[in-house]
């Protein structure tokens, strides 16, 4: 039996399925039936869910009904989304809080972690690019919170106000902060006005990353 032809997809559904795309890229899930509609600017969610139904018929996206973002890209339109996507891998933990004390033999607080693919755009073209997960919510005004995952490119010399990976050389402790370089002083402050920034001497700090992107856990 001769294999049925996709049918064409009109100027609408193709719009739909390129913002599914995006958003995907962007935000590392699907979006909701709502977040199509504003989207797309599209009328109704019935409408919306009518393509759905057409793009799910036509084999470009498999679709739970009942989960809220239960969308999934098939076919070439998942294989469209994945390329070009970067390799980071992800080292452990780091504070936000208090900071964290060493545990094995590296400067994170390290548990048994792998690698992730992400969008090109979420490391800023950064090379050699390394993942932390959060832990604490001393960042949560500049919206990282417990649990995030932070993209850091290696550096040692960050500039005034940028998130920063810090060492703490004789705490043997690392914390997620905003740098501050001050005379012989480093000032390293939370981003939660709850919480104390906490001040050391410069020799005593070693940063080891700047932020450059999150992914944020939901």
């Amino acid at each position: 039996m001769e294999k049925m032809m996709k049918r064409p997809l009109s100027k609408r559904q193709q719009e739909m399925l390129t913002y599914i795309k995006n958003f995907m890229q962007t935000n590392n899930y699907p979006p909701t039936v709502r977040d199509i509609q504003n989207g797309c600017q599209i009328s109704s969610t019935s409408v919306v869910d009518y393509n759905l139904q057409i793009l799910q018929r036509e084999g470009h996206l498999a679709r739970k009904r009942d989960v809220s973002r239960g969308l999934e890209l098939l076919g070439e339109a998942a294989s469209h989304s994945l390329r070009n996507l970067v390799n980071v891998p992800i080292l452990g933990n780091i504070a936000a809080g208090e900071p964290l004390a060493l545990q094995g033999t590296g400067p994170w607080n390290n548990e048994d972690f792998d690698n992730v693919d992400i969008p090109p755009f979420l490391t800023k073209n950064k090379e050699n690019v390394f993942g932390l997960r959060v832990k604490g919510e001393s960042m949560i005004d500049a919206l990282v919170g417990d649990g995030d995952l932070v993209l850091l490119e290696p550096i040692t010399k960050p500039n005034n106000g940028d998130m920063v990976a810090a060492w703490l050389e004789d705490r043997e402790e690392a914390t997620l902060k905003h740098f501050y370089l001050e005379g012989n002083k480093v000032r390293l402050v939370p981003a939660n006005s709850m919480m104390q920034p906490i001040t050391v001497s410069a020799s005593n700090v070693a940063v080891k990353g700047r932020v450059v992107g999150v992914m944020r856990t939901m």
